[in-house]
């Protein structure tokens, strides 16, 4: 009769059996099958890997016995690198997602912008041709002067006339009422007819004055400016003539004419050296708004 020999078995495969509790049949088969070679104790890589088994079949039997379910092996590492890749895939289409969104609003702000500067370059273009000649002192007719505004061709000659309508006096008066009244726009009526008729009266000078004043309320920058280049042709020594010209600079400052109103306020100090205090604190604040050197 032939002996069996008895085999060692290692303290951390005993201690991992006696955890594992009682051991089916096919296991206790599968462990007799795995321990019928010897061990070869010098062989510590293959202890080691033994020892590795048996640490994951213990797990497997944990498992299987809390979860009361067939336990499927599957290589923990690789699941959580592909959970992890999948997630990063995720979050990345979030992020293109996003920014395909950002660069659509972009473009469309970007379009609208375009669409605006377009339209801001037809509105300075059309703002140009009125304003060209508003160059004060260079002698070119500012525009408008033929129409609407009454302003005349430079600070020299007579202003047309265009004839016709009642007496100077009360056709002054008239616009001079609507305005004081506070009907703006009747009075710029009235006294743009007062500058086409009766272009020649003395009091033209001052109704372009008032004209001016009707458009600034409105906003009309270029054509104020044209109507107080008229009414200060010549230089009048009036009571509004200093006013007119301190309209005259605040409208070209509206206009963007910083060069022209810094011009324009000199020649105030120079023509109206006593100029009411009123007049020169509003010229001084004319000088820093265009900033005047």
């Amino acid at each position: 009769m032939t002996s069996r020999r008895r085999i060692a078995l290692p303290a951390a495969l005993v201690l991992s059996l006696s955890l594992i509790g009682p051991v089916t049949a096919p296991t206790l088969a599968l462990a007799q099958t795995s321990m019928e070679d010897p061990l070869d104790i010098r062989d510590a890589r293959r202890v080691e890997r033994m020892e590795r088994v048996v640490r994951e079949l213990r797990a497997i039997v944990f498992q299987g016995r809390d979860t009361g379910r067939p336990v499927v092996v599957q290589p923990a590492e690789t699941d959580y690198r592909i959970e992890e890749l999948n997630r990063r895939l995720t979050d990345l289409e979030s992020v293109i997602t996003r920014l395909n969104g950002q660069i659509e609003t972009t473009n469309f702000e970007l379009r609208q912008s375009r669409d605006k500067a377009s339209a801001l370059e037809s509105q300075l273009a059309a703002m140009n041709q009125k304003i060209a000649a508003l160059e004060v002192f260079t002698g070119v007719p500012p525009a408008g002067g033929g129409s609407g505004g009454g302003a005349t061709s430079s600070f020299s000659g007579p202003p047309p006339s265009a004839g016709g309508g009642g007496s100077p006096q009360a056709d002054f008066d008239r616009a001079r009422g609507l305005m004081l009244s506070g009907n703006y726009d009747g009075a710029e009526s009235a006294f743009e007819a007062f500058v086409a008729t009766h272009g020649n009266a003395s009091l033209a000078p001052e109704a372009n004055y008032w004209l001016g004043k009707t458009l600034v309320v409105r906003g009309a920058d270029a054509e104020a400016a044209s109507a107080f280049i008229a009414a200060i042709r010549g230089w009048p020594t009036t009571a509004w003539a200093p006013d007119a010209v301190l309209e005259l600079s605040r409208s070209l400052i509206a206009l963007g004419r910083s060069p022209e109103a810094c011009q324009t306020l000199t020649e105030l100090s120079r023509r109206y050296p006593s100029a009411a205090p009123s007049i020169q604190s509003r010229a001084a604040a004319a000088r820093t708004q265009a900033r005047c050197g």
